[in-house]
């Protein structure tokens, strides 16, 4: 649901539209201009999509535009690059096990099975 909710926001490029978003979604830490709802609470659910059929135009784009911001800034490029960087960081922290063998040191006998870790 967490995808399909910024998919919902990236699309609505007339900043029309309001996001109800359950409490226990992690795109809720993200996307907090949704409507967050409890959605095992059924009078609280109904008075949400209430509120949200309801929202005036300006509303709907005061909140919608954060969103599509966060949205457009969190994407798959920053998401990777921050990755990458992180695992950087892990070899570079890794203490050196000495020198790499050569290939004459690792080339196994006929029938013999080589692990090199």
């Amino acid at each position: 649901m967490n995808l399909v909710a910024k998919e919902f926001v990236a699309a609505r490029a007339d900043l029309r539209g309001v996001l109800v978003l359950s409490h226990f979604a992690g795109a809720a830490e993200e996307l907090t201009e949704a409507l967050l709802v409890n959605p095992y609470a059924v009078d609280e659910f109904a008075g949400v999509l209430c509120q949200a059929l309801a929202m005036p135009e300006m509303e709907q784009e005061q909140r919608m535009r954060p969103m599509r911001q966060q949205v457009a800034h969190n994407n798959i490029y920053r998401w990777a690059g921050m990755l990458l960087s992180e695992a950087g960081k892990l070899v570079a922290a890794r203490p050196c096990a000495g020198p790499r063998p050569t290939a004459a040191q690792v080339e196994p006998d006929a029938g013999q099975l080589v692990a090199i870790g």
